[in-house]
């Protein structure tokens, strides 16, 4: 999976064992990303929504939650592969402005991109594979970029595996079926369905996704878009309808209440940490309105980039690290008897509310 700001890698077994605790045959997942906890829901035999506002994720969703891994022709999908690490590069809009302007890969994986992408729309927009395809490339681009995880600058010497060639492979493709919708969890949270299970992972800062991963944006999307700064983001950027009533400090709590309210399911599960700018106890109340709430807390390092300090978009270190590690909050509401037995393997996690 790519290098992702709020990743739940170290949450996901946990949230997976909740589910399966829970007996939850149907799953959302609102603020899905790369898709990381709604792939492990389908892999415990949950049938997940997974929303999010980016064409990425849409892409992560359909290639891993809508696609059946049974009914794949793996063979024929590992023939395109081949013959797509096999094309030379041709310098195009990516090459131009992601290794010439910015220096986020070099040229000779740039234009391999470039030309991939460039079959990949040609010959595969609205065949099973595309999606498929998509996701292989992102996460070879990923592979082989020269950032600290996110696209609001590049380092400033070339990272080592920006030197290795890009190479597409298959991805982990799961059995099983689900769905993918792009859009605002605000305005769907009410109208997607009922569920068993839900998880709500939301933005706990003003840091913006659409930005942070600006390239991913512009690679599925891939319309040559005008773009600005040393970062060459996204002229778009500046629109309001890309920008998220949740990077709004005072406008978030509201919403993430209208939200939780909205969703329909038997259990919800908000994840959060104690950086952000929701107190816990309104996090407590807000939950609170759906039942009964038990909260877990887990000691967890901080993003990498809090661990290598503070860069300008040149490279150059300009501050100092504060601290390492944060608790991540995971908040359960529901019924009673379901909440306290599902965190009975978790006691030393309890949060005491009372």
């Amino acid at each position: 999976m790519i290098k992702y700001l709020g990743s739940k890698r170290r949450l996901v077994p946990v949230l997976g064992d909740l589910l399966t605790d829970a007996g939850a045959a149907s799953a959302l997942d609102l603020f899905t990303g790369t898709t990381r906890v709604a792939r492990a829901f389908k892999e415990r035999g949950a049938v997940v929504t997974a929303v999010d506002t980016a064409r990425y994720s849409e892409i992560f969703g359909r290639c891993y939650l809508e696609l059946d891994g049974d009914t794949v022709d793996r063979e024929e999908l590992a023939m395109v592969l081949d013959r797509l690490n096999s094309l030379d590069g041709v310098a195009g809009y990516f090459t131009e402005t992601f290794s010439r302007e910015a220096r986020f890969f070099q040229t000779h994986n740039a234009e391999r991109v470039d030309a991939i992408r460039n079959v990949i729309e040609e010959e595969f927009s609205g065949s099973w594979m595309y999606p498929v395809l998509l996701t292989s490339l992102i996460l070879a681009a990923d592979r082989v970029d020269s950032t600290t995880g996110v696209q609001m600058a590049y380092v400033k010497q070339w990272a080592p595996r920006s030197f290795k060639p890009l190479e597409m492979r298959t991805p982990e493709l799961i059995a099983g079926s689900g769905h993918a919708v792009r859009g605002d969890a605000l305005e769907l949270a009410g109208s997607l369905g009922s569920f068993d299970f839900a998880y709500l992972d939301p933005p706990y800062n003003q840091h913006r996704y659409f930005t942070n991963y600006h390239i991913w944006e512009t690679l599925v999307a891939w319309d040559s878009p005008e773009h600005y700064g040393v970062a060459c983001k996204r002229l778009d950027s500046r629109d309001a309808e890309t920008k998220s009533v949740f990077n709004r400090k005072r406008e978030m709590p509201q919403a993430l209440a209208a939200v939780i309210d909205a969703v329909d399911a038997h259990l919800i599960v908000l994840s959060y940490n104690d950086e952000s700018w929701i107190e816990f106890g309104s996090l407590v109340a807000m939950m609170e309105r759906r039942g009964s709430v038990r909260a877990l807390a887990f000691d967890s390092k901080r993003y990498v980039g809090a661990q290598i300090g503070i860069h300008n978009p040149n490279g150059d270190r300009v501050g100092e690290v504060s601290h390492l590690r944060n608790l991540e909050y995971v908040l359960l509401a529901g019924d009673s008897g379901l909440v306290d037995r599902l965190v009975i393997p978790l006691d030393r996690y309890l949060v005491r509310t009372s």
